[in-house]
């Protein structure tokens, strides 16, 4: 049987990792981008051969610092790369707030609210999203693992789902690509009550182990594939669980 991490035990192996001292979360962070890119181009290795657009949504803790990354080595392997942010940069966290200072260096960033999003933001957002743009993906690096209550204001950017399939319509044609989960999942309580809205992946990647939410039958399809990169952890994994 598949081993099922929660949140918790994710970040307890991640934190006896670090702890060690031979590895930083800076370079967790790292390696998990270098993940999705990789996963990306394992997935489709037609957007290996030439250059190509993305828009990558960041969100305001660890996960949006693998975004930042993401959008860095596509940048780095010539694509045009766009981002925007939910949050305050100021409020980051650390290494979060590293990666997103080094893709400033590089390129734009774009403000998004939740869950008030303005028709301004939406028109922004479908703009850079929609498929006039040329955009071949769009990377979902909002929540993650770390979501633990409903964020309202999802389905405008996002996909309607109904909980008994989980599918749903989405704004855009172009690839779906989520950073350890579909934002607006829960990792560990994949069909809480009235929750409906996530964002509807082709493809997740995520670290280590699986979470609930990627083999529930109500949220797996909404993953797409999902592939399960390593970061490295094993040598911690018994140590974060114990």
């Amino acid at each position: 049987m598949t081993e099922l991490l929660t949140a918790a035990q994710m970040r307890a192996i991640e934190q006896a990792a670090i702890d060690s001292g031979e590895v930083t979360g800076l370079e967790l962070m790292e390696r998990a981008g270098r993940g999705v890119v990789e996963a990306v181009f394992e997935e489709w290795p037609e957007l290996a051969q030439t250059s190509h657009r993305a828009v990558v949504l960041c969100g305001p803790g660890n996960n949006g610092g693998d975004g930042f990354v993401v959008a860095r080595l596509l940048k780095e392997w010539g694509w045009e790369v766009e981002v925007f942010l939910y949050g305050d940069p100021d409020k980051l966290p650390p290494d979060a707030r590293v990666n997103y200072e080094r893709w400033a260096e590089m390129g734009g960033i774009e403000p998004l609210s939740f869950p008030n999003v303005t028709p301004d933001e939406v028109d922004q957002f479908e703009e850079a999203a929609y498929h006039l743009s040329g955009t071949a993906i769009i990377v979902d690096a909002l929540f993650g693992i770390g979501l633990s209550r409903p964020i309202d204001g999802l389905s405008p950017l996002f996909a309607y789902n109904d909980i008994e399939v989980g599918v749903g319509d989405r704004l855009t044609p172009a690839r779906h690509v989520s950073v350890d989960l579909p934002s607006g999942m829960y990792s560990d309580e994949p069909d809480p009550p009235g929750y409906l809205s996530w964002f509807l992946a082709d493809l997740t990647v995520t670290f280590h182990r699986l979470k609930p939410a990627h083999v529930h039958h109500w949220t797996a399809r909404s993953c797409g594939h999902t592939v399960v990169k390593d970061i490295g952890l094993e040598k911690w994994h018994a140590k974060g669980l114990s």
